[in-house]
């Protein structure tokens, strides 16, 4: 897909890999709605990219928030490609988790997510071709002690993807899914770098992550994993899980030296 004068809303700008893809799409000449809740930032990129592009600051797990950015949205022409980029990460044994980090995390990450899209269906149905891309995460795909919470709301914006391409194949809204590995940002806290590099786990830039998704917009590909080997464990955790869970459930000491 051509994104040039496409109005492409983007959840998360403000973050790590959101800044540097909506920086890229900008530069391809893409619309932009900026949407996330930390409003300076956001005005800060604006200004960057230039006033072409909207601001919306919005919690879009919360209804006010998400009916703010549809509106706008509809004000502005309607939504032609909507990424799902935001989301939250909480790293600890589950049982050591307080309830409201477990529901924040299954919330930004998915159930705002599945309503923002369709509250927003309507707007991209109407389009000529349009495009939901969602951003999940290798640990979608793969189940990692310490992470249960993150998993299991990856997981499902992974199947959401894959039931909502098959529920508009026969429209002219694609559906993809993309799964970065690690990356370089806030999102990751000390203790999560700490037990990436004990546990020899490489993490990405945001720029090459940003780069990524951007090819995939274009791809109109409905399915991509970023990294290598991680893109293979995937596969071999769905052909022969046993062998993963083996080699993980072998690195829970590293993960208790640093988790506790």
């Amino acid at each position: 897909m051509d994104v040039r004068n496409k109005r492409v809303v983007v959840t998360g700008a403000s973050g790590g890999i959101g800044q540097q893809l909506c920086s890229l799409l900008a530069a391809e000449g893409a619309l932009l709605v900026l949407n996330g809740t930390n409003e300076s930032a956001l005005q800060e990129l604006q200004k960057n990219l230039g006033p072409q592009h909207a601001v919306i600051a919005a919690d879009i797990s919360a209804e006010q928030g998400r009916a703010q950015l549809v509106q706008r949205s509809k004000e502005l022409g309607g939504v032609d490609v909507l990424i799902n980029l935001a989301g939250v990460l909480d790293c600890n044994w589950l049982i050591e988790q307080s309830v409201p980090a477990l529901e924040r995390m299954l919330t930004v990450n998915l159930l705002g997510p599945v309503l923002l899209t369709r509250e927003l269906l309507p707007q991209l149905l109407r389009k000529p071709s349009a495009r939901i891309v969602n951003v999940g995460s290798i640990f979608g795909s793969i189940g990692h002690p310490g992470f249960v919470a993150y998993c299991s709301s990856k997981a499902g914006v992974k199947m959401f993807s894959e039931a909502l391409a098959r529920e508009l194949a026969q429209t002219k809204v694609s559906v993809g899914y993309i799964a970065p590995r690690a990356t370089r940002t806030p999102l990751n806290s000390e203790r999560v770098v700490e037990l990436n590099k004990a546990m020899g786990n490489a993490m990405d830039e945001p720029l090459a992550v940003a780069k990524e998704i951007v090819k995939f917009i274009k791809s109109e590909s409905r399915l991509r994993y970023l990294g290598w080997p991680e893109s293979l464990f995937v596969r071999v955790n769905a052909l022969l899980p046993q062998v993963v869970h083996n080699a993980l459930v072998g690195k829970l000491a590293v993960l208790k030296k640093i988790l506790g």
